[in-house]
């Protein structure tokens, strides 16, 4: 998306973009679930749910598939907070190193997956394609946890339904802001929507879709950093001199 058509004020930006995220996950969920044996790259909920159905032997639901989803979720996860442990929250140039890395990662999967590589012939080929892309959730989702956008946390929409109804008119009615939740919840459905349409086209499809996105999301934000930076920059050059700062006279600065 042209930047001209996005908001200039950093923190509508960022929710812009944390959305734009959401809207990937749906999409890469909808690509797990149903072409990599019924689990989930993103939801991590789903996949405990569908491991503790397995362990006893429900529907013939997979247990190695989500095992190593779980694993690879919280690698990504460690990974993102070790690189972001020294940074204060918000958009920085590590932020950005890590979505351009998501967004390579999906971007491999993809390519293998569109040049004919069928993870439906080998179990072990399906379940390491799952922790590979697990773990470029993880990261994300960490990532995005560190930009601090609220009530949007990209990977799940629970707490967001949670607090959409309990803090709406009928309940607490404490939140006026709810505009934002329903989004998350109607990006995450949309993008589950797209994902199982790309499904029945070509499993590589969503996955390019989502690493395209995240890697616009992680320019995108960036450039609106250095425009921020730059901005501030010139306020402080251009700005006029404290009443008590020392006037120095030319003429004296000559005859020294």
């Amino acid at each position: 998306m042209p930047a001209r058509f996005l908001p200039a004020h950093p923190p509508k930006l960022h929710l812009v973009l944390m959305l734009a995220l959401t809207f990937s996950t749906g999409v890469l969920d909808a690509v797990g679930y149903l072409g990599l044996d019924r689990v989930f790259a993103a939801n991590m909920t789903g996949n405990v749910v569908i491991l503790g159905m397995a362990l006893l032997g429900g529907g013939n639901l997979p247990i190695l598939g989500p095992i190593a989803a779980l694993a690879g979720f919280m690698t990504g996860a460690m990974i993102s907070g070790r690189a972001l442990r020294l940074t204060p929250a918000g958009w920085n140039r590590r932020t950005t190193v890590l979505l351009i890395g998501v967004s390579a990662v999906m971007a491999v999967v993809a390519s293998l997956l569109l040049g004919g590589l069928n993870p439906r012939d080998s179990e072990p080929l399906t379940i390491a394609i799952t922790a590979t892309l697990a773990v470029a959730m993880g990261t994300q989702a960490a990532t995005a946890r560190h930009l601090n956008v609220k009530d949007v946390p990209t990977v799940v929409v629970t707490s967001t339904i949670t607090g959409l109804a309990a803090d709406s008119r009928f309940g607490a009615n404490t939140h006026p802001v709810w505009g934002r939740r329903l989004a998350a919840v109607g990006l995450i459905m949309a993008g589950a929507a797209v994902g199982a349409g790309s499904v029945h086209l070509h499993l590589g499809l969503g996955v390019l879709l989502t690493a395209l996105l995240t890697l616009g999301v992680a320019l995108l934000g960036r450039s609106a950093t250095n425009r921020q930076l730059r901005g501030h920059g010139v306020e402080k050059a251009t700005a006029a001199p404290a009443p008590d700062a020392a006037v120095v006279n030319p003429d004296a600065e000559a005859g020294q």
